[in-house]
């Protein structure tokens, strides 16, 4: 693929910006989830289980973009905090679907309201004109990425 010098002046500093303010975000979630004794990787897991109940590892470790054996270290820890439990899947024996336990349900919604705080500050001052084109932009890039991946992983 040719390289247009013009795109090169934006693209580049997009780019980097992008990734400085995941790793911020992320970074910043990462301290307001330390008073409930979560780390990164398992309020990300807890967080997508929480809007994806049912999955299998398999499923879950994709979804988060891990390899299902570094999956399997975070799951044993929830699972011995009695954070979530695996069940035998209906639809394949070899599988194991995840499930949040009701100890969990009140850490979720404690992680909800954390996570909804740090959005309305980290966002405040921001327009919803420039939150929807900044969403569809993100949007295009995550479906442009997929594509990108289906066609060196497929």
């Amino acid at each position: 693929m040719q390289v247009d010098p013009d795109k090169i002046e934006l693209q580049e500093p997009f780019a980097r910006s992008l990734a400085a303010s995941s790793r911020m975000w992320r970074r910043y979630l990462d301290l307001r989830f330390r008073g409930l004794d979560l780390s990164q990787a398992r309020w990300g897991v807890l967080f997508e289980l929480s809007r994806n109940e049912r999955v299998t590892q398999v499923e879950l470790a994709r979804t988060l973009g891990i390899e299902a054996a570094t999956l399997v270290r975070q799951l044993d820890g929830l699972e011995g905090a009695g954070l979530i439990e695996r069940r035998p899947s209906t639809e394949d024996r070899r599988a194991k679907t995840l499930h949040l336990t009701e100890a969990a349900r009140p850490l979720i919604v404690r992680m909800e309201e954390i996570s909804a705080a740090s959005r309305a500050e980290i966002l405040e001052g921001i327009s919803q004109q420039d939150l929807r084109i900044a969403t569809k932009v993100l949007s295009r890039i995550a479906a442009r990425l997929e594509i990108l991946s289906n066609g060196q992983n497929g």
